[in-house]
């Protein structure tokens, strides 16, 4: 089992405490050179998707500092973050859907996280 870092869970944390859908987490260590892990989420809206960008930048802040660069986030249908090994990505529904980045990335191995309500 892929073991999941504290990033990648305080991403997945801040994107779902702001109703991301379809979070998914795909380990592509073995199929990238640039990156470990990449997350996925859609946002309803394009101002769904900068909420959510400004909820998985806070979150990230203080475990991985600011992300090297933030790129689409005028146009936010579209929305990378670049946190060096975790990679974060965040669409609008019919965007996500072109790019189908989950088959793109068939070779990786989808990671799932449970969270515990607490």
């Amino acid at each position: 089992m892929t073991q999941v870092s504290n990033e990648i869970l305080a991403a997945f944390k801040a994107a779902n405490d702001k109703k991301a859908l379809d979070i998914v987490i795909l380990d592509v260590s073995e199929v990238s050179s640039f990156a470990d892990s990449f997350l996925i989420a859609t946002g309803t809206s394009n101002r769904h998707v900068k909420t959510l960008v400004e909820s998985v930048e806070l979150a990230l802040k203080n475990i991985a500092g600011s992300p090297m660069s933030i790129e689409g986030l005028n146009e936010s249908n579209w929305v990378l973050m670049d946190y060096g090994n975790l990679i974060v990505h965040i669409f609008d529904d019919e965007t996500r859907r072109f790019y189908d980045l989950q088959k793109l990335w068939s070779d990786a191995t989808q990671i799932e996280v449970a969270l515990t309500i607490g």
